[in-house]
């Protein structure tokens, strides 16, 4: 760099610093007098006897001439009068190749306590996304391992997939497998707003060693403010949005958007938002469609996103899974009628879609696919006339089709948890069955 240039850079640097202080806390909310900053910059809390400890709080609003604040950690040992320091710059995270198999928190540390790794970049966790003209229609499929998936529900290299599901029906146990099997470079998982006992059984129990090493795991437990759980969901699309510009195929799978909507309720209500659909300010539905569309293909690489949504009593029509329905490119609705007859994965074919199936796969494929679809659903409104002896056999061929190859259908979409199939495999026993029904 030439000396000219070195000059003009180190005029340009601000030498000031900002300071202000607390007036009160009320709830999640800090009030400060002061400093100078905008909506979103990092400021840092000086607190402690002697001021000696900081806390890195962040700036959501104004309210008259009051800086309002939220922490990132617990609002204890704040007292009126700490003083404030402003940053003047959003939240960072330092990412890299050498993150690759570390679990990290919202702001990107160690949640194990170590020491970063040396030769990280500095990134900030709140980008735009993609300019439309610049996102590569998404062109080829991406095996994601599971058969029901990879051959009735074919995901694009790029595509954006919501998980629809009550509690305990197996979402956990299906974003493991798609990261054990996925031909993904990468797999980068957010855990939001996760109890913190179940932490710790994902990475060993449904991740896994052989998952953990090709993974970055973001987590922000359930007790960890509300600005946590959103930085969390920022921190995991920003990661996956560094692999992306260096030309990978990345897997993001953020569990779960729902608890995403929940912290941002909490952050519009403290700040004086009026809550509208189901108690949920406004600013919920502005952020997910900024966080959800910033995934997905560009002119580098793609991010290949699958986000859950938890639904109220199976409510599948409640505001955010509707939202979330209408912004994402699929939706895999798990069933907890398939999940009590012990069918696993417990994803109801005949419920789901993927919207770019289509566009992606042969006209074989996609046929075999419909003859299948088409016999499951022939089967299910038949169903109870068949358990109770209504049916008379001859009386409907399609019947007596759908009864003759339904024990095969079922065994074809039920897969082991440790169980990995290609999606030449799937598709190829899928043709199979489809086949057998000609």
């Amino acid at each position: 760099m030439k000396l000219e240039e070195l000059i003009d850079q180190i005029e340009k640097i601000d030498s000031y610093k900002r300071f202000g202080s607390v007036k009160r806390v009320v709830g999640l909310m800090i009030e400060s007098q002061g400093p100078e900053s905008s909506v979103g910059d990092v400021c840092c809390i000086h607190i402690g006897k002697g001021r000696t400890r900081k806390i890195q709080a962040e700036v959501v609003g104004f309210k008259n001439e009051s800086v309002i604040l939220m922490p990132y950690t617990d609002v204890q040992d704040i007292s009126p009068g700490c003083l404030v320091e402003a940053s003047s710059k959003p939240l960072e995270v330092k990412i890299g190749t050498a993150l690759i198999g570390q679990v990290i928190d919202s702001l990107g540390q160690p949640l194990d306590g170590s020491q970063l790794p040396k030769g990280l970049t500095p990134v900030l966790t709140e980008q735009s996304p993609p300019n439309p003209l610049k996102r590569p229609p998404i062109s080829e499929p991406i095996e994601v391992g599971v058969r029901m998936i990879d051959s009735m529900l074919t995901v694009g290299n790029g595509q954006r997939v919501g998980i629809f599901a009550g509690s305990g029906v197996g979402k956990s146990t299906l974003l493991g497998m798609i990261a054990r099997n996925t031909n993904a470079d990468l797999n980068v998982i957010a855990l939001i707003g996760e109890r913190g006992r179940e932490v710790r059984e994902f990475i060993e129990r449904d991740l896994g060693p052989e998952g953990l090493n090709r993974s970055i795991v973001v987590v922000a437990t359930s007790d960890q403010p509300a600005l946590m759980r959103i930085k969390g969901a920022y921190t995991a699309t920003a990661i996956a949005e560094y692999f992306r510009d260096k030309g990978l195929n990345v897997m993001l799978m953020m569990d779960s958007v729902t608890r995403v909507a929940m912290a941002q309720r909490e952050i519009g209500l403290a700040v004086g938002e009026p809550p509208t659909t189901k108690g949920y300010t406004p600013s919920v539905f502005a952020v997910l469609p900024k966080l959800l569309e910033r995934t997905g293909t560009n002119e580098h690489g793609s991010i290949t996103a699958f986000y859950t949504v938890l639904v109220d009593g199976d409510d599948m029509n409640e505001p955010i899974a509707d939202t979330v329905r209408g912004i994402l490119d699929g939706h895999f609705v798990l069933d907890r009628a398939l999940a009590n007859k012990g069918q696993y994965p417990a994803i109801n074919v005949l419920k789901s879609v993927s919207r770019v199936m289509n566009h992606i796969a042969d006209s074989d494929h996609i046929k075999s696919a419909e003859k299948v679809r088409e016999m499951l659903s022939t089967y299910i409104n038949a169903e109870d006339l068949i358990n109770i002896g209504a049916y008379k056999r001859g009386s409907s061929i399609e019947i007596d089709e759908a009864i003759r190859l339904y024990p095969s259908i079922i065994s074809f979409l039920k897969q082991e948890t440790h169980e990995k199939i290609s999606i030449l495999e799937s598709v190829g026993q899928l043709k199979g069955i489809a086949g057998k029904g000609e």
